[in-house]
């Protein structure tokens, strides 16, 4: 009977893992000195080695005369150890087995001592399948275990286990491996099943997987039934619904020229030839990768500028889980490449250098009137900048058009007011209070839509508060200056998170220094500070004939954000 590849090329010691160098020679160490631990956690993504490394663990820690970690394979426990039949290397499947009634049979079981070998091993794959239940009945055992039991745990998802579980393991986090490791055992197999591949199949399979070597030999193992005579690069994109390097290029230089209908033709045709367009929007990503990555280390010519470039492969990368799990890949693949030619102004025939002459530092707002509805968003200005970012869904007919555009003078009195309001009212309870607070912004920090916010109020330092305001800071002017733009965002998002009501006010380190010094001293002199009425914001009108308002508006409509 026919052996998968992977199977029949699964290390069975310690020397042919490859990938994970740094946990094989601590294991190694570990056996050596007689300094292993009673449990292990191994995570990492699928593929990697976790089980395998688990396997060869179990054997090797029971070997009788191991010499550096490395079992002998010819005492009675190795014998045994690699038989399929061995009792004392118990494999358990947690996604089919994660009740407390297994874990309870589990723990029954754990107290006899080993029927051949010395230690017992347990093996946990998928662990952060266990129920609630199941967790807590493992966790004593796991704290107290009987001395001839090891426990490993494997999972790609550590965060869904619980820290009392993790904090009872050795921990050991499993890389993705190489595209060049991989390519290397890819070549070591094909000569030794006598494979003819082309050898840029073997780097795209490398890359194909994403670090996974288990499924590059099993891709292999396809594209080996399905040719068995020369494998090819039309073979590879054939057998996984993927198109050729050439046509990624042509499809990148339509969305880079703003060529809108190209890029829906072209995806309708990948969809209709049976391409995967998931694996497409994947290929493009590597392709601007690459790309990117030669200009920076071989000074390599590009046709479009490096920060467009660099702007649509962090767009594509951000939306990469959404598309995965999309209903509709078609649908979003053409939303999101479509979003970024809009955003970046890149239509064919719209009109060139529309935001040139914004200050560096002016703070705009964009305000539509629709009757009694005003909408604002509070952007900020570069110098020559070359996005327009538009809110689609708010668009509207252009005869419905009264857009003015303003700019916010008076932010700094207003962050002085709420400084001192806050300094007038600020109590020390309160302040640790908000403190556990800032703990709940840790759930949202990779929030696709809001996590730029939370991580940016993450880094910051709170420094004091009052029942309605708040202080922080952030290291560098430039940071400050960024955020006050985005004020009441920041102020939505937290709010809404900790469930407040806070005004904040956002100072440099440097100024807080000085506030805070200022503060002290008026304390020992008995200066006390009162509650100030914050003034209104004012504005400072454009001209509305700019040539940032009149061709955003004709070009977009009514809401308009200029970078």
């Amino acid at each position: 009977m026919y052996q998968a590849l992977y199977r029949k090329y699964r290390p069975k010691d310690f020397d042919s893992v490859v990938g994970q160098d740094h946990i094989v020679k601590t294991l190694k160490n570990s056996i050596k000195n007689h300094t292993f631990s009673h449990a292990y956690m191994f995570f990492g993504s699928r593929g990697i080695g976790k089980t395998t490394v688990s396997k060869i663990f179990a054997r090797n820690v029971n070997c009788l005369n191991s010499k550096d970690g490395l079992a002998c394979g010819k005492c009675s426990n190795c014998k045994n150890s690699f038989s399929n039949e061995c009792v004392d290397i118990i494999e358990i499947d947690a996604a089919s087995n994660n009740g407390v009634d297994d874990i309870r049979n589990l723990k029954s079981k754990v107290s006899l001592v080993p029927a051949e070998l010395t230690y017992k091993v347990y093996i946990i794959d998928e662990v952060h399948m266990l129920s609630i239940e199941a967790f807590n009945a493992l966790l004593k055992t796991l704290e107290e275990p009987p001395s001839h039991a090891i426990f490993i745990l494997a999972t790609t998802d550590p965060q869904k286990v619980p820290e009392t579980i993790i904090s009872r393991c050795q921990c050991f986090s499993f890389q993705r491996i190489s595209p060049e490791i991989i390519v290397n055992k890819l070549v070591e197999i094909c000569k030794n099943e006598k494979i003819k591949i082309d050898s840029d199949v073997l780097y795209n399979i490398a890359v194909f997987s994403e670090g996974g070597l288990r499924d590059s030999i099993g891709l292999l193992d396809k594209l080996i039934s399905y040719n068995p005579n020369n494998i090819t690069m039309d073979d590879f994109t054939e057998i996984n619904g993927i198109i050729s390097e050439g046509m990624i290029k042509e499809f990148s230089n339509y969305v880079f020229s703003g060529d809108v209908k190209n890029v829906l033709l072209s995806i309708s045709d990948f969809e209709n030839d049976g391409k995967n367009l998931v694996q497409i929007y994947i290929q493009l990503l590597n392709y601007l990768r690459k790309i990117i990555v030669d200009y920076f280390l071989s000074n390599t010519l590009l046709d479009y500028s490096i920060d467009l470039l660099q702007k649509f492969l962090f767009v594509l990368n951000e939306n990469m889980f959404d598309i995965k799990n999309s209903d509709n890949s078609r649908v979003f693949f053409e939303m999101i490449v479509l979003k970024f030619i809009s955003d970046n102004s890149l239509f064919k025939n719209t009109v060139s250098n529309i935001s040139k002459g914004v200050n560096d530092s002016t703070a705009v707002i964009i305000e539509s009137n629709d009757g009694d509805n005003a909408i604002e968003d509070v952007v900020l200005g570069k110098e020559e900048p070359d996005d327009i970012l538009v809110d689609e869904s708010k668009m509207k007919s252009l005869t419905d058009l009264n857009s003015n555009i303003r700019k916010v003078v008076n932010l700094a009195d207003i962050m002085k007011v709420r400084v001192n309001n806050t300094l007038a009212m600020a109590n020390k309870k309160l302040l640790i209070e908000e403190k556990d607070k800032f703990k709940e912004l840790q759930d949202y920090s990779f929030d696709q839509k809001i996590g730029y916010i939370v991580c940016s109020l993450l880094d910051s330092n709170l420094r004091a508060v009052s029942e309605n305001e708040m202080i922080i800071s952030f290291n560098l002017k430039s940071t400050v200056d960024q955020n006050l733009v985005i004020l009441s965002s920041i102020e939505d998002v937290y709010n809404k998170i900790t469930n407040s009501n806070k005004k904040i006010a956002i100072v440099s380190d440097d100024d807080w220094e000085k506030i805070k010094s200022e503060y002290i001293s008026n304390l020992k002199n008995n200066v006390s500070y009162k509650i100030e009425e914050e003034p209104d914001e004012i504005f400072e009108n454009l001209n509305n004939d700019d040539i940032i308002t009149s061709s955003a508006i004709n070009l977009f409509g009514d809401i308009v954000e200029v970078e």
